[in-house]
């Protein structure tokens, strides 16, 4: 997923929106109905119905684990396909209530939403993007940008779409054969965003490797249509990543650095770093180096030189990786997806087919149940459960992750097998257990930190596949005394036990504080870098939570807790890895400031997620330092992360092995500002 996609409402993810009551329709059989699939399997659907008075209203519904939006939506369009008027509400993604209206009349555009109240004079055709808008909105853009000259529209609030054909195709399928284009829409997202139409120009399917939504009745062709699409996608990624390489075919000594230790905690000045080959053959006091011949010279120019950062906990999706590595991110732990694709991405990046992180894969195992998760990999018997983890370390896994819906007879089962493949085990403490009873199961890691809240409120919610394992922690977190006894007890079970952390606090904060209008801290330093469609996306403050009446400063409350009790984890001795929970490249910096405030010291975040990262993956002895033999995965940052966290934004220079990049040309390629 991309970050607009996972984070800003996009059209087939999270999109947030539903309508107000519409003038009455009489009643008739919808014109369109699509499928929505998550990793192949229906769980909502998108149905287009026409109003008496010329409109269309699209209602848009699906369910991810008791999350998911329910939504209907009233356009109504001038002759030239822009929208004339847009009436929505209903419930986002994590269930709160919204609301937007749009017209424009007479050369006056308005529009409000829980955030925006505003008016402007349109002087020419225009198409307002909603902030909570359904699938059906890309489609009637396409539809107006086919008009449009030069197939450009200018957007409001602020931006403009392009509309470029890619390819034409027939499919065949149980239904009969249909004759389709491919559609590509830059200006909304980092990259562009795809849409198939039929011979009519009416919509048929917009796919990606986690979601796709066909027409009804043509769900079969969507693996066939995705091979497609990924060929295209596949080529834009080949020319990125021919463009933006520099392949070290020659010895580059980097001089004039502060070479960081995270053994010792500190940088030493004056510093040049020999690396060959991919590794790092030699470090020394600037001049001191005897240098092979041919050697390139790069200047540091007094900066900051690490070892690249880990993302410990990440979903990975295609066209994520140039985002990762213009953060410095050199490895990821993805802790959750498809394995053919995640085998797809994992092999474009290491061949150099793309850019991206090397990737440490962790497979995911669940039940089957009605909060299952997409992942198509389940465990219901003991043989069930064996056969999944031989079958995810037969494809070269090293972890295994167990999901909220798996049996908890079953942990014991899994953990057993992992042992004897040389796997190690973590996950979501499974519903109807709490964390003491998994971990003295035998696992080796927890994700996220409100399991570790849950095991106080045990007696309040058993049943943690439903939100309730958010919702529960936000009305009663704050209550939770983190000096007393139990918890004492508990930190030090973790301790005793050698038990990981994986807290993702980043992946709570937009959820427990975020309010219509008013975004979470999470995007503060970087939202005014993104493209301006997404700038307005992530300042309408449409991921949080429902607050119920009453408990808005509980929810802050006990976020703030949250981010406490990592402080508490770390002074007590319990070893910590820092990762987001998605695929978003701009918030591990802000993990890393929300350990800082924790209690953390800035220098002990840099150590955990290099060196202390490789250590929890047996992999310190090539990654995680910058010293001879070691993988030569460097950033280059302006400033000293050692003593103000922040400053790990202002990356410049990142090398994965024997490839160099410059951050900003990445951040460009992608259409973000790059870091000031």
């Amino acid at each position: 997923m991309s970050i607009h996609q996972r984070l800003l409402g996009a059209p087939l993810l999270a999109m947030t929106c539903t309508v107000l009551p519409a003038p009455a329709a009489p009643a008739a059989q919808p014109v369109e109905r699509a499928t929505y699939l998550t990793q192949g399997h229906p769980s909502g659907f998108e149905e287009i119905t026409p109003t008496p008075d010329g409109g269309i209203k699209s209602h848009f519904e699906f369910n991810d684990r008791g999350r998911g939006p329910n939504m209907d939506v009233v356009s109504r369009l001038a002759a030239d396909g822009t929208p004339t008027r847009i009436d929505a509400g209903g419930l986002s993604y994590l269930k709160a209530a919204v609301e937007e209206h749009f017209a424009l009349d007479k050369g006056q555009a308005s529009w409000q939403d829980s955030g925006e109240n505003e008016q402007r004079a349109v002087t020419g055709p225009a198409f307002y993007i909603s902030i909570h808008s359904p699938p059906e909105e890309m489609t009637l853009l396409v539809q107006a940008l086919l008009k449009a000259p030069g197939q450009r529209l200018p957007l409001l609030p602020a931006g403009e779409a392009q509309l470029r054909k890619l390819s034409e195709e027939t499919l065949e399928g149980k239904a009969g054969s249909q004759r389709l284009s491919l559609y590509a829409v830059t200006g909304l997202d980092l990259t562009p965003d795809y849409l198939w139409l039929d011979a009519d120009g009416r919509f048929f399917a917009s796919y990606s490797d986690w979601s796709t939504l066909v027409r009804e009745g043509w769900e079969d062709v969507v693996p066939a249509l995705g091979k497609l699409q990924n060929a295209q996608d596949q080529k834009l990624a080949a020319a990125r990543a021919a463009s933006l390489t520099r392949h070290l075919d020659q010895p580059l000594a980097i001089e004039h650095v502060r070479v960081f230790d995270p053994d010792a905690l500190s940088a030493k000045p004056g510093q040049t770093v020999l690396v060959q080959g991919g590794h790092i053959a030699a470090v020394g006091d600037d001049g001191t180096l005897k240098l092979p011949a041919q050697t390139q010279r790069f200047d540091g120019q007094g900066r900051f030189l690490m070892p690249g950062l880990w993302d410990m906990h990440v979903h990975l999706a295609a066209n994520d990786g140039p985002l990762d590595v213009a953060a410095g991110i050199t490895t990821i732990r993805d802790l959750g997806n498809d394995p053919d694709v995640l085998a797809d991405l994992t092999d474009a990046a290491d061949s150099g087919r793309d850019i991206g992180p090397r990737v440490i894969k962790a497979g995911l195992i669940d039940g089957h149940g009605p909060f299952q998760s997409p992942i198509k990999i389940f465990a219901d018997t003991p043989e069930e459960a064996v056969q999944q983890v031989d079958r995810y370390a037969d494809r070269g896994y090293v972890q295994i992750k167990i999901y909220s819906s798996v049996k908890p007879e079953l942990v014991p089962v899994i953990v057993k097998e992992a042992r004897a493949r040389g796997l190690r085990i973590s996950g979501h403490v499974p519903a109807f257990m709490n964390a003491e009873q998994f971990v003295a199961d035998g696992v080796d890691e927890i994700q996220h930190i409100n399991f570790l809240f849950l095991n106080f409120f045990f007696d309040t919610v058993k049943d943690t596949r439903t939100p309730a394992r958010f919702t529960t922690v936000a009305q009663h977190g704050a209550e939770l005394d983190l000096g007393s006894p139990r918890v004492r007890n508990f930190v030090q079970l973790l301790k005793d036990h050698h038990i990981v952390s994986d807290p993702t606090l980043v992946a709570f904060e937009g959820m427990f504080t975020e309010r219509p209008g008013l975004m979470a801290p999470t995007y503060n330093r970087v939202v005014d870098r993104l493209p301006l469609t997404l700038q307005r996306q992530v300042r309408a403050g449409s991921e949080g939570l429902q607050v119920p009446a009453g408990m808005d400063a509980r929810y802050r409350e006990s976020y703030a807790r949250m981010v406490e009790m990592v402080g508490e984890l770390y002074r007590s001795g319990v070893t910590i890895v820092a990762g987001t929970d998605g695929s978003d490249a701009f918030t591990l910096a802000r993990e890393f400031e929300l350990y800082v405030n924790a209690g953390i010291p800035p220098a002990e975040v840099l150590r955990l997620d290099t060196l202390g990262a490789a250590r929890v993956m047996k992999h310190d002895d090539v990654y995680g330092r910058v010293a001879p033999g070691y993988v030569s995965d460097l950033i280059l940052v302006d400033g000293d992360p050692s003593l103000n966290i922040s400053d790990i934004r202002k990356v410049r220079t990142v090398l994965r092995g024997d490839r160099l990049y410059d951050s900003a040309a990445l951040w460009q390629a992608m259409g973000v500002a790059p870091a000031p």
